[in-house]
């Protein structure tokens, strides 16, 4: 992208009928760490890539509690996800005073968009530049949605946004089929195969993701790095140990068969 004559204001139209400053703030959301979230009919598993920006300075948080019953992680500038958050942590508490019950996680989302919505109608203001995804569980059952800089908003059974996140896409597309009725462990296990797409050949460790879940009579909560350490490890394949080599002369006895394939060299 480069600077043109229609992209000084969010509110000025392209005569192509675009929003430049808004496509800016989604370009991005595409800049930003990875963040995959899926979800099963009883649980939702968000999941991160912690990025450091030197080796002498630890990562920044981009995964966010709002209520015991939802979450939220970012991809994109983590100051703007960071009040994004705030707001909605101030939305769960102030609903649960007034009506004494959980803020439907639907609703929330609305509120949430039509937020993001604002600032790009207003030429004062500049588009939030980062990207949600919203995990929760309420009476309908469990929810993860995604929240765009535009205002715009989908629920979706598994998604990914950020940098590379379409190997992960690509990874969801061919297994989503059987979230629906995956069990907790498996829908993290999936969480972390996605999140390896991502980094596209470095290795995957504890320390450079983050795990949260949330589902039925479970508050959402981050994943110690020890359980998903255990987990990690249970996701590479054990080479197996090569076969004694056999004596040449006992080998040939044994194998006279014609009809046994050669190994292969």
């Amino acid at each position: 992208m480069f600077r043109n004559q229609y992209d000084t204001d969010v509110t000025t139209w392209s005569p192509a009928g675009r929003l430049f400053q808004v496509e800016y703030a989604m370009e991005a959301v595409k800049q930003g760490s990875a963040a995959i979230g899926l979800r099963s009919k009883t649980h939702v598993v968000l999941a991160t890539v912690n990025k450091a920006n030197s080796e002498l300075s630890s990562h920044q948080k981009k995964i966010f509690k709002a209520d015991d019953h939802i979450g939220v992680a970012i991809a994109g500038l983590t100051a703007d996800g960071r009040v994004l958050s705030k707001y909605l942590r101030s939305e769960c508490i102030n609903y649960g005073f007034t009506y004494e019950s959980k803020l439907p996680v639907g609703r929330l989302v609305v509120q949430l968009a039509d937020k993001a919505q604002v600032c790009t109608q207003r030429s004062w203001k500049r588009p939030y530049g980062v990207g949600l995804l919203v995990a929760g569980l309420d009476e309908s059952g469990a929810h993860l949605y995604y929240n765009c800089p535009s205002g715009n908003y989908f629920e979706y059974q598994a998604f990914a946004i950020g940098s590379r996140s379409q190997a992960a896409k690509t990874y969801l597309e061919r297994k989503f089929e059987k979230f629906m009725s995956s069990s907790r462990e498996d829908l993290i296990k999936d969480a972390l195969f996605a999140i390896k797409e991502t980094l596209q050949g470095e290795e995957l460790t504890s320390s450079i993701c983050t795990v949260a879940v949330v589902g039925v009579e479970e508050p959402f909560q981050i994943i110690d790095q020890k359980t998903i350490h255990d987990l990690i490890e249970s996701l590479e394949p054990k080479e197996e140990a090569p076969a004694p080599a056999a004596d040449q002369g006992a080998a040939m006895q044994e194998d006279r068969s014609p009809e046994v394939a050669p190994m292969d060299i």
